[in-house]
């Protein structure tokens, strides 16, 4: 009898630990996709679902063995330090390999088990994750396992196979910790690393008899976390050479930038007080900028935003304007603007841009240059063009020099090649995109690659 009551506490145990990882799957931020988060919730669910039809009691039968590696995960997504979540606890198909056709590794039909895809430090990585015990962790193939060395080779050869998907760095997470033989293995045989990087522990609130209470889920302060570089083992001439280019060569010429040392920020005080906490281009010579990789790309979309009439204070004057007048001016997008307008006057968009943009340096590339002259020059008012003009004496522009992985990806409606010249140009220089075009980031998304953006509410030039 105590062996059921201590089965019957230890299952209902199983399904409190469910229930929260539940909810903070739930409370996952921005950074991971809905995709991802339904596929973790699912999987909660079915745990929980288990644990529900568990056997009687008496029952031999091991309780489960994925609460653990799920709580793992969700400990992982929840860290600040990782960012762009495109993938987690699903096969990666590798359909866009340059290898070659017999290469089993990168057939599309060998999916390779990673169980989070991210961007973490500004870099592209896979995250591997084990919450086994780490004495059952075998080197050397077993009867009915091939063994860890095979599992890490597999996944190497897969993230060589690729130039779109491939991370920069490949992490092992072991949340119970490692044993010294693997890990000198892993050393030895890989090149892996310590990361260092602090994983931090999060409490967890539920509500017990009518109070909240703090429960720390679990703690992971015996976890060991290894990185190894892919770059290290890819033999590839030409990728080298595309890796070790100096970004700071494509920074156009002095004669091609708008400078910044007559600014006239009169124009409108939270444009003003924006554009003033960005780092100034000063200089675009190459000696200027040793080792800083401090920036942040705009596209056309976030260029607009922060001119627009809408944002700079025009918000409620447009709302009071007779409806006939506003269809007339905007046409077929007048609920459109009119949105936008609303949205401004609940919540202004430069305000949230501070967090984004402060302290950084601001870059464009060519393409969105041209763009958004051409779109301020057509529909801009005054106001607008003003602003335009004295932003862009605070941008570094660049050539469009979009990275080999967005290239790498098929020119699609949804992945059109202006946009992956926009957004690979900000890859290219490890920056993240400031954007409102999230169809693209969603398309990017869906083929399983991690890109480094921050989206933005959209806003429209209204002739102010």
């Amino acid at each position: 009898m105590n062996y059921q009551g201590n089965r019957e506490e230890e299952v209902e145990a199983a399904k409190k630990r469910c229930r929260v990882l539940i909810e903070k799957i739930d409370s996952l931020g921005i950074t991971i996709t809905q995709p991802c988060k339904h596929t973790l919730s699912k999987l909660a669910h079915s745990e929980l679902s288990f644990l529900s039809r568990f056997p009687n009691p008496t029952s031999s039968q091991p309780l489960s063995v994925n609460i653990g590696h799920l709580e793992a995960i969700v400990h992982i997504l929840q860290q600040p330090f990782i960012t762009a979540v495109s993938r987690v606890c699903k096969p990666l198909p590798l359909p866009f390999s340059n290898t070659n056709k017999n290469d089993s590794s990168s057939s599309s039909s060998n999916p390779i088990h990673v169980h989070i895809v991210c961007t973490l430090n500004k870099n592209p990585v896979w995250i591997i994750v084990s919450d086994r015990n780490p004495n059952y962790i075998s080197w050397y193939p077993r009867k009915k396992t091939k063994g860890f060395k095979s599992r890490i080779q597999q996944v190497l050869d897969a993230a060589q196979s690729t130039n779109t998907l491939r991370p920069f760095s490949i992490v092992l997470f072991f949340s119970n910790g490692l044993t010294n033989f693997i890990h000198q293995k892993l050393q030895d045989e890989f090149g892996a690393s310590k990361l260092a990087l602090e994983f931090s522990d999060f409490d967890f609130c539920e509500e017990f008899e009518g109070e909240w209470i703090n429960v720390i889920l679990r703690s992971y302060k015996e976890a060991c976390i290894l990185e190894i570089k892919v770059d290290r083992v890819v033999d590839d001439v030409a990728s080298s050479e595309h890796r070790t280019k100096d970004p700071l060569v494509n920074v156009l010429p002095p004669e091609c930038q708008g400078g910044n040392a007559y600014l006239n920020l009169g124009l409108g005080n939270s444009f003003s007080a924006l554009v003033s906490q960005m780092k100034k281009v000063g200089s675009t010579k190459v000696e200027d900028f040793p080792g800083e990789d401090d920036f942040v790309n705009f596209d056309t979309t976030a260029l607009i935003a922060l001119v627009s009439g809408i944002s700079n204070g025009c918000a409620e004057e447009l709302l009071n304007k007779p409806e006939v007048e506003l269809r007339h001016r905007f046409k077929g997008n007048y609920e459109f603007v009119i949105a936008q307008a609303m949205s401004e006057i609940q919540n202004p968009i430069h305000g949230g841009l501070s967090a984004a943009i402060a302290g950084k340096r601001g870059i464009i590339c060519e393409s969105v240059l041209s763009e958004f002259k051409e779109l301020v020059l057509m529909c801009g008012g005054a106001n607008e063009k003003s602003r335009a003009d004295q932003l862009l004496k605070c941008l570094l522009i660049v050539r469009d020099s979009p990275s080999e992985r967005l290239m790498g990806l098929p020119t699609t409606r949804k992945l059109a090649l202006k946009n992956k010249i926009v957004f690979g140009t900000g890859d290219y220089w490890h920056a993240p995109t400031l954007t409102a075009n999230m169809a693209f980031v969603r398309a990017v998304a869906q083929t399983a690659m991690s890109l480094f953006t921050i989206e933005h509410r959209p806003r429209a030039l209204t002739g102010n």
